[in-house]
C-alpha cells in the first residue's frame, strides 16, 4: 500500500464508449473484483489502440498495473506501468507523468533488490511537481519515500520525509491521508523502540479510519497496532486488534483472496499455539530451578540441624529458622505439584489439538480434493479447467501445510515409523513431477527428470515418506526459481542381492543460498529473508526432510552459493521386491489377473458425511464398481448380514456406533469379508485399535486416487478378481 496521485479526465480525448469502459473497469477494481476489472481493462486497451486514443490507452495500462500490483504479480504490473509512462511522455502530460512516476516508484520499492529504483522514480515525481509548482502533488512521492525507508528498517532516513509530509499536508481536512501519515509515524516510533509514542499515533490513526470508515487504512493500522501490543505484552488487547484487522481485511479480500486469508488464519493460529507452548516450557524451566533451590535449602537445613545439635547456644534460634524453612519448602512443593499438573494438562491439550485439527481439516479437504478431481475429468467443464486446477492446487497446498505441522509434532513425539510397502520408483517420480505442473507453469520453469534404467523396477520401503522428502525438496527448488530449470535425477550407486542403494539429486538454477545460511534453513520455522511474498512459507519443509532422512539412516547434503542455484542430494538403501507392484496405475496380481478386471464387484460405503459418500462413490464408479451407501454402523451390519458384498469401506468416526465397533459385530457372523478403514484421523494413534477390531487395511483421507485404488484392489480376494 502507498500514497497515489489522483488525476482528472482530459476533455480533448473524451470518447463516450471508451469512457464507459474505463468507469466499469475502475468500478470493478474499487470492489476488488480483479478478474472482471482485468477483462474490461483488456477490452479498453484494445479499443483505445484501434481508435488511436492514447489517453484511454494510458488509463487501460494504468488500471491493469493496479490490478496486477494488488495481486502481487509485480512483473506484469511493472510492464503496464512502464507502457503508461511511455504514453504519458508522448502526450507530454505533467499530471499523467506524475502519476506514472509515483506508480512505478510503488512497484519497484516493494522489492528490496530494486528499492533504489523505486526511490529514483519518487524523486523524479518530486522534481517535476516542484518544477511545475504543483505543491499539492508533492505529498504522495514524499510520503512514499518515507514509507519505503520504514519498510526497509531505515528509520533515520525516513524521519525527514515524514516531517516534510506533515508540513505538506498542512491543515487539509483529509482523514485518509492523515490516517496514513499517523500510521507511518507509529511504525517509525516502533522501529526506534519508542512504544508509547507509537501507540499514541496508532490510536489517533484508528480514530480517523473509524470516523470515515476507511477499510483499507483500518486494516493496515490495526495490523501494526496489534504487533505493537504483542511487543508490549498486552496479548488480550493485541488479539482484539487482530480481530478488527481480520474483519476489515476480509471486507477487502472476501472474494478473490479468500483462500489466502484462510491459509493466513490457520498459520496464525498454529504460530500462536507454538508461542503459548513456548511460554509453558519457560515456566517449567523456572519451576525446575525452584526445585533445585529447594533441594539446596533442604541440604542446608540438614547440615544446620547437625550443627545446631552440637552448638547448644544456637539451638533455639536455629530451630525456629528450620521450621520456617520447612514451611517454605512445603509451599514450594505445592507449587511444583500444581506446575506438574498444569504441564500434563498442556500436554494432553496439545495431543487433543493435533488430533482434532487433523480430523476437522482433513474431512472437508477430502470433499474439496475429491470433487475437484472428479470435475477435472468432466469433459463438459473444459472452460473451467484452469479454475479447477487452481482450486486443486490451493487445496493440496493447504493439505501440505496441515501435514507439515502434524508431521513435525509426530516426529517430536517419536511417533513416526517407516512402513515396508512395495512401490514402483519410476511411477512415484513421475507422479511427483506431475503434482508440480501448476506451480511449474505459474513460475514458468522447466523440470528435467532423469531415472537410471539400472534401478530395479520394484522396491520395498516407505513410499509415502519418500514422497514427502522429494515433494518438500522439489517444492523448495520450485519456490525459489522463476523462469529457470529444475533437474531431478536418480542413480543406482550400489546393487546388492536383496537391496539397492539409490542416489537422489535435486538441482536448480534459482536464487541460491549463502554459505552462512546452509545450517539455518534446516531449523524449524527458519526462512531466508526475502522481500518477495511468493517466497513465504511455514519454514518446516527442509527440517522435516532432515528428520525423515534420519529414519532412513541417511542425511541431506547441500551445495549452493548465492545467485548460483542449489543442489540437494541424499542416498537411501531399499530392499528389492520379489513380486509385482504398481506400473502405470495397474497392479498385476499373483494369479496373473489385473486390477482393471475387478470392475463390477460390489462395495459397501459406510460414511455419515454426505459429501464424502458422493466423492467415494463417484471415484469407485469410475472403475465400474457397484456401490451401496450406508450412513451409520447399525444399518451397515444389517446390509452385510442380508446381502453379498466383495468389500466394505468403513468410516472410523461415526455417531451411534463407531466403525471399529461395527466391524467387531460384523466379525461375529462374517470372518472373511474385507473391511477397509476410511478415516481422517491420525492413524498412528489408532492403528492398533483398527486392526484389533478386525479391519484389514487403512485409507487416510484425503488420499491420492491411485493409492486409493491400490488398497481397494489389494484387499479384494484374487479368486474373486479373476472370475
Amino acid at each position: 500500500m502507498a500514497f497515489v496521485n489522483s488525476y482528472s479526465q482530459q476533455s480533448a480525448y473524451k470518447d463516450l464508449y471508451l469512457d464507459s469502459l474505463y468507469k466499469i473497469t475502475a468500478g470493478h477494481l474499487k470492489k476488488y473484483e480483479y478478474k472482471e476489472s482485468i477483462e474490461v481493462a483488456m477490452q479498453l486497451l484494445q479499443e483505445s489502440k484501434n481508435r488511436g486514443n492514447d489517453y484511454y490507452n494510458y488509463h487501460s495500462n494504468n488500471i491493469l498495473g493496479n490490478n496486477y500490483a494488488d495481486l502481487n504479480d509485480m512483473l506484469h504490473s511493472k510492464r503496464h506501468y512502464k507502457e503508461a509512462l511511455n504514453i504519458a511522455l508522448k502526450l507530454d502530460s505533467d499530471t499523467l507523468l506524475l502519476n506514472s512516476y509515483n506508480k512505478l516508484g510503488n512497484a519497484y520499492s516493494e522489492n528490496i533488490k530494486t528499492t533504489q529504483i523505486g526511490i529514483d522514480y519518487y524523486n523524479q515525481a518530486i522534481e517535476l511537481a516542484t518544477k511545475m509548482n504543483y505543491e499539492s502533488k508533492l505529498l504522495a512521492p514524499t510520503a512514499n519515500i518515507a514509507w519505503t525507508y520504514i519498510d526497509n528498517g531505515l528509520y533515520d532516513k525516513a524521519l525527514p520525509y515524514l516531517k516534510n509530509s506533515s508540513e505538506l499536508l498542512g491543515n487539509r481536512d483529509d482523514n485518509l491521508i492523515k490516517a496514513q501519515l499517523l500510521t507511518l509515524m507509529g511504525r517509525y516510533h516502533v522501529g526506534k523502540n519508542e512504544l508509547e509514542k507509537a501507540k499514541t499515533h496508532f490510536e489517533a490513526a484508528i480514530q480517523k479510519v473509524e470516523k470515515d470508515t476507511l477499510i483499507l487504512e483500518a486494516s493496515l493500522v490495526y495490523k501494526e497496532y496489534a504487533n505493537l501490543l504483542f511487543k508490549e505484552g498486552s496479548y488480550k488487547d493485541a488479539f482484539l486488534a487482530l480481530e478488527k484487522y481480520d474483519r476489515f481485511n476480509s471486507q477487502i479480500f472476501e472474494k478473490e483472496k479468500l483462500r489466502q486469508i484462510e491459509a493466513a488464519n490457520v498459520k496464525f493460529d498454529v504460530i500462536q499455539y507454538q508461542k503459548d507452548l513456548e511460554i509453558s516450557k519457560n515456566e517449567q524451566l523456572y519451576k525446575d530451578e525452584l526445585i533445585e533451590k529447594s533441594q539446596l535449602k533442604t541440604l542446608i537445613a540438614i547440615i544446620s540441624s547437625i550443627v545446631l545439635v552440637i552448638i547448644l547456644l544456637g539451638l533455639y534460634k536455629n530451630s525456629r529458622y528450620r521450621r520456617k524453612l520447612n514451611k517454605d519448602l512445603l509451599g514450594k512443593n505445592k507449587e511444583l505439584v500444581i506446575a506438574k499438573e498444569e504441564a500434563e494438562r498442556l500436554s494432553i491439550l496439545k495431543t487433543k489439538f493435533f488430533s482434532t485439527i487433523s480430523h476437522e481439516l482433513r474431512t472437508p479437504l477430502y470433499g474439496v480434493i475429491g470433487l475437484t478431481s472428479i470435475l477435472m475429468e468432466d469433459k463438459t467443464l473444459t472452460s473451467h479447467e484452469n479454475d479447477l486446477k487452481s482450486l486443486k492446487f490451493s487445496a493440496d497446498y493447504l493439505l501440505a501445510l496441515i501435514n507439515d505441522v502434524l508431521q513435525m509434532n509426530k516426529m517430536e513425539s517419536n511417533l513416526l515409523k517407516l512402513e515396508n510397502l512395495s512401490f514402483n520408483l519410476k511411477d512415484l517420480m513421475h507422479s511427483i513431477v506431475k503434482s508440480f505442473e501448476f506451480t511449474r507453469l505459474q513460475n514458468k520453469n522447466a523440470i528435467h527428470l532423469e531415472i537410471d534404467p539400472k534401478i530395479p523396477l520394484n522396491l520395498i520401503g516407505d513410499p509415502v515418506r519418500l514422497s514427502q522428502i522429494l515433494m518438500n525438496v522439489v517444492g523448495n527448488a520450485m519456490k525459489f526459481t522463476e523462469r529457470g530449470n529444475i533437474w531431478i535425477s536418480t542413480n543406482l550407486v550400489e546393487d546388492k542381492t536383496d537391496s539397492a542403494k539409490i542416489y537422489f539429486e535435486i538441482k536448480d538454477d534459482g536464487l541460491g543460498i549463502p554459505k552462512n545460511k546452509h545450517q539455518i534453513i534446516f531449523e524449524e520455522f527458519s526462512q531466508l529473508k526475502s522481500a518477495n511474498y511468493n517466497y513465504q512459507g511455514t519454514g518446516l519443509g527442509l527440517p522435516i526432510v532432515k528428520k525423515l532422512l534420519l529414519l532412513f539412516n541417511s542425511e541431506i547434503h547441500l551445495e549452493s552459493e548465492e545467485e548460483q542455484g542449489s543442489v540437494f542430494s541424499f542416498e537411501i538403501e531399499f530392499k528389492k521386491a520379489a513380486t509385482g507392484v504398481v506400473d502405470n496405475g495397474i497392479e498385476t496380481l499373483k494369479d496373473g489377473s489385473t486390477l482393471q478386471e475387478a470392475g463390477g464387484r460390489r462395495i459397501l460405503i459406510v460414511d455419515d458425511n454426505r459429501i464424502n459418500q458422493v466423492v467415494t462413490r463417484r471415484i469407485l464408479e469410475q472403475k465400474s464398481f457397484i456401490c451401496t451407501v450406508s450412513d451409520n454402523g447399525m444399518d451397515a451390519i444389517e446390509l452385510i448380514r442380508n446381502n453379498q458384498f466383495d468389500l466394505v469401506l468403513m468410516d472410523v468416526n461415526m455417531p451411534g456406533i463407531t466403525g471399529m465397533e461395527a466391524t467387531v459385530k460384523i466379525r461375529e457372523f462374517n470372518k472373511d469379508i474385507p473391511v477397509v478403514a476410511l478415516t481422517a484421523l491420525e492413524i498412528e494413534e489408532i492403528r492398533e485399535e483398527i486392526y484389533e477390531a478386525g479391519m484389514n487395511d487403512i485409507i487416510v483421507k484425503p488420499y491420492d486416487t491411485s493409492i486409493f485404488y491400490q488398497v481397494i484392489y489389494r484387499n479384494i480376494p484374487s479368486e474373486i478378481v479373476s472370475q
